[in-house]
């Protein structure tokens, strides 16, 4: 995992930026992979997915002969179930990591009903083209670029990663929630370049907290356990986006808004059960 290669590779100061240099890969990916497929794509339907093909092999070639091992705690954990779930369930009601993992979680599914409700929303609703649709998503991945790879090393050192979480928590559910109002492109652009500037926070700053609240051996079960909620979450939110689509094309949208609403105040709640922590200790 990336992630886990980060935490065991940064200092504690340095981690946020760590994260946001992944999330910044992802950007780059976003840039970059829908203009090459559309260069190549003329050249046969298949062939943009055959240069994925040539890519993936490449990445799992680096992994396994350039990677060095990071893990400095081999062998001091002990060994668990592959499927635990469980472990699943009940880290939640962990008092120390589980109010951010259900935050994990809990953005996850709303993400999801947007990556379901998307693509209906720009054909249906906003008229966009299969290249109009491309461009937004290479609008995504810039902003993406741009705000983890530049603008939070900057901002964290100025705010704390919990403070910084609300803020991008707020502006993404007034996002969600203007989507839901916008019929016009100019209008969804807009709202758009205010929502993935505040998304592109959301994942670093996840992670860099449950790895400052977990101790070095564990770090790496702990980054697995949240990639565990997160695919869950990947999995249930386009279910409920594409079944409130079916009475409404712009309904999702407004389940996301009150859901990540919620992730909001999750977050205040961590920052105020962490002051309790610290009064308590003295």
């Amino acid at each position: 995992m990336a992630s886990a290669v980060i935490s065991d590779t940064t200092d504690i100061k340095d981690r946020a930026k760590g994260f946001g240099i992944i999330g910044a890969s992802f950007g780059f990916g976003f840039v970059f992979g829908p203009a090459i497929s559309a260069l190549t794509v003329g050249f046969g339907i298949a062939v943009p997915f055959i240069i994925a093909g040539v890519i993936a092999l490449l990445s799992v070639f680096l992994t396994a002969f350039l990677l060095p091992e990071t893990n400095k705690n081999i062998g001091k954990v002990k060994n668990a179930k592959i499927f635990d779930f469980k472990k699943l369930v009940t880290e939640i009601l962990n008092k120390n990591l589980g109010m951010t993992f259900l935050i994990s979680l809990i953005y996850s599914f709303a993400f999801g009903i947007y990556i379901f409700s998307f693509q209906p929303f720009a054909i249906k609703i906003l008229n966009l083209s299969t290249n109009g649709i491309s461009e937004i998503f290479t609008m995504f991945g810039v902003i993406g670029l741009i705000s983890q790879g530049f603008i939070l090393p900057r901002v964290i050192k100025k705010l704390n990663e919990k403070k910084l979480l609300i803020y991008s928590f707020f502006f993404i559910t007034l996002s969600f929630f203007a989507v839901f109002f916008v019929k016009q492109v100019l209008y969804f652009v807009l709202v758009s370049i205010v929502l993935s500037f505040s998304n592109s926070f959301i994942g670093p700053l996840i992670q860099t907290i449950l790895s400052k609240e977990s101790d070095e051996k564990s770090q790496g079960t702990i980054l697995g356990l949240n990639s565990s909620y997160i695919s869950l979450g990947s999995i249930f939110g386009p279910v409920a986006g594409g079944f409130l689509a079916i009475f409404y094309i712009p309904l999702p949208f407004l389940l996301a808004g009150f859901t990540l609403f919620i992730c909001m105040l999750l977050s205040i709640r961590v920052i105020h059960l962490e002051r309790i922590k610290k009064e308590s200790a003295f």
